[in-house]
This record gives structure tokens, sequence and C-alpha cells, in this order.
């Protein structure tokens, strides 16, 4: 597969700018390919050197990694799976629990080699880890993964040896981190611009300040998209809890940002909602300081899924996206957030 030139004639087709910096990753690409992934007789008789089995490219929001490890994922025709890696990590909870009764090592060999049976390649794109109960098992699921020599492909805004920093109990994430290293080959991706923001510079669908006029727009929005369609309620069941959808109109939904952020909800939560709606509109999304880290940690999870199902976003806000502003602790992943939010809600236009 000779990935540069499929890419360079994509880019064609697609009429996108060509930037040596991804041609650059495209090509570290083709080498980890052929390293790992090209299981032709000739290279396998003359090939004696081992290669890492995962690839991870870092780089800052809206530089095209995303754009670039799709393209490359698109291309490879064997067994893959592309994945969030929030649902990568409620499947092997899952799996886990109801494997309760099987020692945890045990447990997470059997889902692992479920895994080899099924693909060859996986990608996580934006991956990141928050969660304390994910940090302290990844170094021990993914000892495993690479073993198995499952290959790994990774896109993130954060470098390895920052994850999860600052995270509660993070010397006991460092085993994981230094198995990265090991195993990984990592790439930075350095652009200046955020593409999103350049190709979406007239938003339509984010409205603020929250004011007379913003509610006037927002409601003129929701009444031109949900005309002659049936309002109803639906209740959503994720395991044991129960979510009421009270202002739904065939596959579009509205509420309030302290209905979906300001409650214990999580990411099965969200997946369940982003699986049900094709546009959600957000009310009221305050700015965000150290006082309501909780609710911006739940918003930034939630712009994730619904940017990874592809459901449209309309928003009113306090502010504008450029001055909202962040708890320390989530400035980096929220700037992943901001940009995608420059996309989702570009979609829609008003007339």
């Amino acid at each position: 597969m000779n990935l540069k030139k499929l890419f360079l004639k994509y880019c064609a087709i697609k009429g996108f700018e060509i930037n040596n910096d991804q041609i650059s990753t495209v090509e570290s690409l083709n080498k980890f390919y052929q390293n790992n992934l090209d299981y032709s007789f000739f290279r396998s008789l003359f090939s004696k050197r081992k290669y890492v089995p995962g690839f991870y490219l870092q780089g800052d929001v809206g530089v095209g990694k995303t754009m670039i490890l799709d393209f490359f994922f698109n291309n490879f025709k064997q067994s893959k799976q592309r994945l969030h890696f929030n649902e990568f990590m409620i499947k092997f909870h899952d799996f886990i629990f109801h494997n309760k009764n099987s020692k945890k090592q045990n447990a997470i060999d059997k889902f692992v080699k479920k895994l080899k049976q099924k693909y060859k390649l996986i990608y996580f794109d934006e991956f990141q880890v928050t969660n304390i109960v994910d940090a302290m098992i990844l170094g021990i699921l993914f000892k495993k993964i690479f073993e198995e020599n499952i290959k790994v492909i990774f896109s993130s805004n954060i470098k390895i040896n920052d994850l999860y920093k600052d995270g509660l109990q993070r010397d006991q994430f460092i085993p994981f981190i230094k198995i990265m290293k090991s195993k990984c080959f990592e790439q930075t991706l350095l652009i200046k611009e955020d593409y999103r923001k350049l190709k979406n510079k007239n938003k339509f669908s984010y409205f603020y300040p929250l004011n007379e006029t913003t509610s006037f727009r927002m409601n003129k929005l929701f009444r031109k998209l949900t005309k002659n369609k049936k309002k109803e309620q639906v209740n959503l069941s994720i395991k044991d809890r129960k979510f009421i959808i009270k202002d739904y109109h065939e596959g579009i939904a509205r509420f309030d940002f302290n209905d979906l952020c300001n409650r214990n909800l999580g990411a099965e939560d969200y997946i369940k909602i982003a699986e049900v709606c094709k546009h959600i509109f957000i009310e009221n999304l305050p700015s965000f300081n150290k006082n309501n880290s909780n609710q911006q940690h739940r918003f930034i999870t939630l712009i994730d899924i619904i940017y990874e199902k592809k459901v449209n976003l309309t928003i009113s806000s306090a502010s504008n996206l450029v001055k909202l502003t962040s708890a320390n602790n989530l400035n980096e992943p929220f700037k992943r957030t901001l940009s995608r939010i420059y996309e989702l809600t570009s979609n829609i236009q008003v007339k």
C-alpha cells in the first residue's frame, strides 16, 4: 500500500490543502503498515526486526489527526475496529462484570483473546484518560493487548508522558505510560491552524449571550426543524437507570444544560442519548471554573460522544466560544471540546 500516493490523490479529490507535516505523518503511517501489517511472503521472509505494534499520533486540536488516521483506517482492508475510547472501556467493564466469577487476570485474558480473534487493527480516536477506575486497569489491559500483538493506532491531544496528568493516584498509572512508550511509535503533528475553525468561520447554531434575542433565535430554529414532527417522551433504560427525554421530536431533542451535565450521568448514558438523536439542542451553557468542574468534565464527555456519533448540535451559551472559560485542570481536553463545537454547530444554517 503506497499510502502517500493514495493520500495525495485523496487530498486532490477533496480539495484539501497539502501540508508537509501531514505528509510526513502519512509516510510514518506507511512504514508502520509495512512493518506490522503487510503480510506478504517476500516481506516475512526477509524481515528480521521486531517492530512496535502501536502508532500514537499526538497534536493540538483541529490539525488533521482524525482525518489522517481515518484515511489510513479506511484504506486498511483487513479486520479492523474503530472505537471511541469511552465505548471500548464500557464494553471492557461489562465483560469483566459478566465474567466476575473468573479471576481478574483470567477475565482480561479472555477479553483480549476475543479482540484478537476479531481484529488485526484497533483505532482509538482522541485517546485520553480521565477516569481513575480506567487509569488503574489500563496497564494490565494494554500489556496483554500488545503481548497478543494486536495493532493499535491512537490519536490524542495529549503526549503519552502527560496522560492522566495530575490525576488521582497517578503513580499507579506510570506502568501504563512505560508500556505505551515502549510499544508505540509516537509522532507529533505540528500545525498552527485549527482547520475546523478555518472552515467554519460563520457559526449559525451557537447562540450567545443568554438573553431574549438568543432565546428567540433558539426557538425559531427549533420550530423550523421540528415543524410537522410528532412530539413524544422517550424513556431510555441504561442498565438499572432511567433517563427521560421530555422534549423529543422524531430524532430532535431539547435539553437544559443541567439536565445533561448537572446529574450523575456518564459516557454510557450519553451514548444511549446520542443513539436516538440526530440533532441535540442544549440551552444555558455556562462558563466553567473550579466550582463547576464536574459539570464541565461531563460536558467534555458529552461533546466527544455527540461528535463521534455525528449528531448535529445547537447551543445557547453565556458567552462566545472564544471567551468560554475552563477549570484549570481541564484546559487541555476543553480545547478539543471547543474545536468540536465549532464544527458541530456549523452544520445548520438559519435563513
